[in-house]
């Protein structure tokens, strides 16, 4: 017989992958974008710097904000979906189990068993039965909305922080080349890792992360042109 052991699955990253990945892809396309759009126009390298920075402090806390306010929705409607099924569980609990039972059944298992299982399950803990089998919420998938907040930010930064380097290291000569050409680099990597951690296949998400990202790029730089020109 084998022995037992515990596993790490790739779902339970879920949460904190997916802000940050977002956190870092926009950290990289935003000011990455904000930079070239403001060296096309001609601007000096101390203006650069400083559209960048600020464009990192406000992108940091705009994705901290917003990750916040989207996941604590989230967590609100699953605490509002929780205390409703604490309620019919008080109300009624051989309605709620013979509910439980009918969901194991429509899974293939056979009533009886399935009744056996509902009540087993329901004597150890019944509101997480319910809300693992009726509601899709458990440990793995619920919502951490301070969790979600601080991953956007801190990772959000590190990626904004990619195309400033860039922007002091390079002479004006060549700093539009060379933050471009890092920025799409930074962004391949990014994706790779991202599909890695995600357990996913590497060519894909690093093509599309950093299609994207050279779309944003040359979009936003061809503005800053055309306005440098007008103004």
């Amino acid at each position: 017989m084998s022995r037992l052991h515990s596993e790490n699955h790739l779902v339970e990253r879920i949460g904190w992958l997916r802000a940050a990945v977002l956190g870092a892809n926009d950290g990289i396309i935003s000011t990455a974008s904000l930079v070239l759009g403001v060296a096309s126009a001609a601007a000096s390298r101390n203006d650069i710097l400083l559209t960048g920075v600020a464009g990192l402090v406000a992108g940091a806390m705009s994705m901290a904000a917003g990750e916040y306010v989207s996941v604590s929705s989230q967590s609100d409607t699953e605490h509002a979906d929780l205390a409703r099924e604490k309620r019919e569980l008080a109300d009624d609990p051989v309605f709620e189990r013979e509910e439980l039972a009918r969901l194991y059944v429509a899974r293939g298992v056979e009533a009886d068993l399935a009744r056996e299982v509902a009540q087993q399950l329901m004597a150890k803990d019944a509101l997480a039965a319910h809300a693992r089998e009726e509601l899709g919420i458990s440990e793995i998938t619920t919502a951490r909305p301070v969790q979600a907040a601080l991953a956007s930010a801190a990772t959000f930064s590190v990626g904004a922080a990619a195309p400033l380097a860039l922007v002091l290291v390079s002479p004006s000569s060549v700093l539009i080349p060379v933050v471009s050409a890092g920025s799409l680099l930074f962004l391949a990597l990014l994706g790779a890792i991202g599909a890695k951690a995600g357990g996913a296949g590497l060519l894909k998400p690093t093509l599309r992360v950093t299609f994207w990202g050279a779309f944003a790029m040359a979009l936003t730089a061809g503005i800053g042109a055309v306005f440098g020109k007008v103004v």
